[in-house]
């Protein structure tokens, strides 16, 4: 096991990951490494990581549309944009 790598990266073989594999992902669960790197003739074949949290999941998404959307300079975002009455306000519940 090479544990010179940054961030809580190790290397592994591909032999000693199957026989640790579970005290591995155990590792991996509780976030105490990042990420593994499991070789092979000392080439990387495979890369394990923890899933992303539902707030790293978030943070991921905010602001992803930043700069996607142009509106005029006088525009108000906070004004009801709505010009017809509703459906269901009449009474409508299908078209």
């Amino acid at each position: 096991m090479d544990c010179n790598m940054p961030d809580h990266t190790i290397e592994v073989a591909a032999s000693e990951f199957k026989a640790k594999c579970l005290e591995l992902l155990d590792q991996v669960a509780a976030r105490k490494l990042d990420r593994i790197v499991i070789t092979k003739r000392g080439r990387p074949v495979a890369v394990l990581t923890p899933p992303p949290t539902a707030e790293e999941i978030a943070d991921g998404l905010f602001g992803c549309l930043k700069g996607q959307i142009i509106a005029p300079v006088d525009f108000d975002f906070t004004e009801p944009v709505l010009d017809e009455p509703l459906d269901a306000a009449q009474g409508i519940l299908h078209r």
